[in-house]
């Protein structure tokens, strides 16, 4: 019977000393993979989205923004961060929208005004540059497919004082589109609406002071209509001109030399008080 006992004490050993040895694998396989999971896990902070769709012009509040987790390393850099930045504690001015955030975007520096600035169509421009109106129609804008930030040819139609026929000219390639009808947000198109989308009356594009006074001049003396630019089209239109005769086919005929005139050689002769001339051959 002692001998049962003790058999039976030594198994009961030797299974609870595996189990404490099983134990200690699993805990130590355990620990490891948690040492790896915590390299791996993304390294987050908290960005501020807007919570709903932001237009132009639009004042932004704290009940605008919401905060969500950002992996680190895809911040974007004028992302706020921290919310006393974005909206600085005892400022009392507010920031302005200056372009359309979608819902859920990350609130941008760039997408915002500093607090109190106003937002005008001047914080679009860029240094040096300036801001030039063209009258446009349903015929020379694209449709009404022109939207803020798009890139446009313009070409000049009209008469020159060297030719007769009318004349099309590429006059100033690749413009940038900031504002369409005096809005620099792209127009919202009602599905439901029944009546057709109204083109735009003017556009207005960034500009050189130099390409203003070509572009007032060339508005001035002739008609202007504009090419849409695609996206992914980085090359800059070179030299275009075009006049009627050369869209018809027609070749300009050479002058007709004029007929050399006849010499005439003449004297003088003196009669009294009168002086006349009396022809006489010519001689060289």
């Amino acid at each position: 019977m002692r001998t049962i006992f003790g058999l039976v004490l030594v198994v009961g050993i030797a299974l609870a000393g595996a189990a404490v040895y099983m134990a200690r694998g699993l805990l130590s396989q355990n620990a490891a993979a948690l040492a790896r999971a915590k390299q791996n896990a993304v390294q987050t902070v908290p960005v501020y989205v807007a919570i709903k769709t932001l237009s132009y012009g639009d004042v932004l509040t704290k009940a605008d923004v919401g905060k969500i987790a950002w992996q680190a390393n895809a911040v974007p850099p004028t992302a706020f961060t921290d919310l006393n930045k974005l909206f600085p504690n005892g400022a009392n001015e507010t920031r302005v929208v200056m372009r359309q955030v979608d819902q859920y975007e990350p609130i941008l520096s760039t997408a915002v005004t500093e607090p109190g600035q106003d937002a005008g169509i001047t914080s679009r421009l860029s240094a040096g540059n300036r801001a030039f109106t063209v009258r446009v129609d349903g015929a020379n804008s694209i449709s009404g497919f022109l939207r803020p930030e798009d890139r446009v040819d313009i070409y000049w139609t009209g008469r020159s004082t060297l030719s007769p026929a009318e004349v099309t000219k590429l006059i100033e390639p690749g413009m940038r589109v900031i504002a369409i009808d005096q809005s620099i947000n792209p127009p919202v198109v009602d599905a439901k609406a029944k009546a057709p989308a109204q083109p735009p009356r003017t556009v207005t594009v960034e500009a050189t002071p130099q390409q203003v006074a070509i572009l007032a001049q060339a508005q001035a003396t002739g008609r202007l209509s504009m090419s849409l630019v695609g996206l992914q089209d980085s090359k800059m239109a070179s030299a275009v001109e075009v006049d009627s005769n050369r869209l018809l086919g027609i070749e300009a005929k050479a002058p007709v030399a004029a007929a050399p005139k006849q010499q005439v050689c003449t004297i003088r002769q003196r009669t009294g008080m009168k002086v006349i001339e009396v022809p006489i051959p010519c001689t060289n």
